[in-house]
């Protein structure tokens, strides 16, 4: 089973990227086996075919379990994402990637923003969501239970449609 986080905040080493690994490892009982923190991929992202791109699209399409993870920016995920996302084809993309939206704010405003911004893009490029996505106050995150008590609730859904350790 392959893990990946794939983080789309505008600044990297996010407090985003951090709950996105808190959150695989809390699925996975492991460290995820890739990271891509998309804001390192620079103006790569802005046309088609940049190498360092196209290998991070290769390594998430690859991948079983795919936490996506941004902040909430202007009611929405962020624009960096966005445009990763893009490097995906459509509908195929994704195809049987088992994907978690999660998304990190300032308070609960924005509460339904992964499920209803951030899942839908993924569902369009393929992928398989069996459990409503995570939206965490990015100031408590690492303090409350949102991780833990998320895990517990669908953790076993979400494993349950990974392929079996060989």
């Amino acid at each position: 089973m392959t893990t990946t986080v794939v983080a789309g905040n505008p600044k990297p080493a996010s407090r985003t990227l951090d709950a996105a690994t808190r959150l695989a490892q809390g699925l996975t009982g492991a460290a995820p086996d890739h990271v891509v923190d998309v804001i390192t991929l620079g103006a790569g992202l802005l046309g088609w075919g940049d190498p360092d791109v196209t290998a991070a699209v290769t390594t998430v399409a690859e991948s079983d379990l795919v936490v996506f993870a941004s902040p909430t920016f202007k009611a929405t995920y962020t624009g960096v994402l966005k445009l990763f996302l893009d490097q995906f084809a459509g509908d195929e993309g994704l195809r049987d990637v088992v994907s978690v939206p999660l998304m990190l704010g300032a308070g609960p405003a924005h509460a339904m923003a992964p499920e209803l911004l951030l899942k839908p893009v993924l569902v369009e490029l393929g992928a398989v969501t069996p459990a409503p996505g995570l939206y965490l106050l990015d100031s408590t995150y690492t303090t409350d239970t949102g991780i833990t008590d998320y895990c517990e609730r669908w953790g076993p859904a979400l494993t349950s449609r990974l392929p079996a350790e060989s």
